[in-house]
């Protein structure tokens, strides 16, 4: 069983900065892509941002889009998405997820296509 366990959510002022960090463990794994997910209280939980693990690339969603940064380190199994100029709407819970196999945009950005799933971390952003 692959676990994903996220970290570094908080409280922030509106304009401050978090990083989350989604470290991932148990069996190996070919991951294809990580993603990270937000859900708000009565909304569906929607994507922010992935990586493709071979290679790098990235892909956000048009609400994070220049302020939300994405990354991983190979060896640590982790990802992190640093947060910048957050806004009240910001404020959610969010979600690391892992693919594993297929990396095309579509699927990306669907979250039905994530193989595990994390436990969330909460980022309230006050205004």
């Amino acid at each position: 069983q692959v676990r994903l366990i996220e970290s570094g959510g908080g409280l922030v002022q509106a304009g401050g900065s978090l990083r989350l960090s989604c470290a991932a463990s148990g069996r190996t794994f070919s991951y294809g892509a990580m993603g990270w997910f937000r859900q708000a209280p009565g909304k569906e939980r929607e994507f922010v941002a992935a990586i493709k693990w071979a290679g790098g690339s990235t892909l956000y969603a048009d609400s994070v889009k220049d302020r939300f940064t994405m990354s991983r380190d190979i060896a640590k199994n982790t990802v992190y998405l640093q947060m910048n100029s957050l806004k009240p709407e910001d404020t959610a819970g969010y979600f690391c997820a892992a693919k594993s196999m297929g990396t095309a945009t579509e699927l990306l950005l669907n979250r039905r296509n994530y193989d595990y799933w994390g436990q969330g971390t909460q980022v309230t952003v006050s205004s």
